[in-house]
């Protein structure tokens, strides 16, 4: 199933509006709002309220898609990809552009539940595996993007650059349109919207897997952006060369891309909530090394080993998901934890700016290793208790014997 035709059709449309998106973020969105005139605070509000777009509305893009089916609601994120490019011609303040990302924002928005949903009914088989090589081809696009729209900006305007990127983003509909229709998208008997809108945000809401996987990515979340963030700063100040700064983090991720599908297969093999833990464990190692590496043979391996944990938390966070939520809201779901999993990016870097301003670098990036720590012996013990939970009610069977 990971080489259907359904995969590869939802892996290409996915990658081609999340390259052509990060053409349009960056480096070219902060570029183009500062020539607009966007102070520093205004250009952060800019950049980062897509992010709070997709925060608030994920949940119910989820609750639509798994009353309505994915296929529509893909098309409706994909006009929004191809078409909210060209408003960027006519901005001509930091205000009009400010309203364009909120309604731009809505493409990522939808996108989000409604894809991973998507690949996660595919098939109950190797499901992490399957969402890791999606993962795989979708963070290829945060690499992709930026280094095409960074080569543009050389010879083209921002507008031109812009244009681009609604014209590429065109291309997604075609992947889009040969989607078959998944068993979900049958027609069948629902509750009334409001109704079932509540059930489902309910159900989604009451799903312990829900919480622990919102929260894992929550928290790794935190803590990767809060490094994006302030490790620059920090590693320049102590010495290190710019170029370095940059190698760490494209190391980070390209290990990340690269052993994506290895730490779906292992979770798949060893389990969802083991395999969390394990990359859990792993950046709680990496984060309060980072303020001791002394140079590049001490700064790398800290990326490689950051990458990797990345490698084992996120395909399993998700297949936790879909094989643990009510089949008719796993979309809503996939919504509750994108929500959480963005509440964590805004959050990262607020919350160890102030640890930072009170304390300092090294204790901030200790008490991040601490709380990654914490937060993989909760998930590891809710593990250990759901076996013997299921090795208890298993036992209960066989006494009762057939009815």
């Amino acid at each position: 199933m990971i080489r259907s035709k359904a995969f590869s059709y939802i892996t290409a449309a996915d990658f081609t509006v999340r390259s052509t998106y990060q053409m349009g973020k960056t480096p070219l969105l902060p570029l183009y709002a500062a020539a607009l005139g966007a102070g520093d605070a205004f250009l952060g509000f800019i950049v980062s309220v897509s992010t709070l777009t997709g925060m608030v509305l994920k949940p119910f893009v989820g609750v639509l898609s798994d009353r309505w089916g994915r296929r529509g609601w893909l098309l409706i994120g994909t006009a929004f990809f191809a078409l909210m490019p060209f408003a960027y011609r006519f901005v001509d303040t930091p205000e009009q552009l400010f309203a364009v990302r909120i309604a731009h924002g809505l493409a990522t928005a939808i996108y989000g539940p409604v894809t991973l949903a998507y690949v996660a009914e595919l098939s109950p088989n190797r499901r992490a595996e399957r969402l890791a090589w999606f993962g795989m081809a979708r963070n290829a696009g945060y690499i992709v993007g930026p280094a095409a729209a960074g080569g543009m900006l050389l010879t083209i305007d921002p507008v031109t650059v812009f244009t681009v990127v609604g014209l590429l983003s065109c291309a997604a509909f075609l992947p889009v349109l040969l989607l078959p229709e998944t068993q979900r998208d049958a027609v069948r008997k629902r509750l009334p919207i409001l109704r079932d809108a509540v059930a489902s945000l309910w159900s989604g809401g009451r799903s312990t897997a829900v919480w622990l996987a919102g929260g894992m990515e929550a928290g790794t979340f935190m803590a990767l952006y809060a490094t994006k963030t302030f490790l620059p700063g920090y590693a320049l100040a102590a010495g290190f060369n710019v170029a370095l700064v940059g190698a760490f983090f494209a190391v980070q991720e390209a290990v990340h891309i690269v052993l994506n599908p290895v730490g779906g297969r292992i979770g798949d093999r060893i389990g969802y909530v083991v395999a969390v833990p394990l990359g859990m464990a792993a950046l709680a190692l990496a984060l309060p090394l980072l303020p001791v590496a002394a140079g590049p043979l001490t700064l790398i391996p800290i990326a490689v080993l950051m990458g990797a944990a990345q490698s084992l938390v996120f395909p399993s966070t998700i297949a936790l998901v879909s094989a643990r939520v009510d089949e008719r809201s796993i979309a809503t779901g996939m919504g509750l934890v994108g929500t959480m999993k963005n509440a964590g990016k805004v959050a990262g870097p607020v919350i160890a700016g102030g640890l930072i301003h009170w304390l300092d670098y090294t204790m901030t990036f200790r008490l991040m290793g601490v709380a990654m720590l914490i937060g993989a012996v909760v998930v590891w013990r809710w593990a250990k208790q759901q076996r013997t939970a299921d090795v208890s009610e298993s036992t209960a069977e066989v006494a009762r014997g057939p009815v």
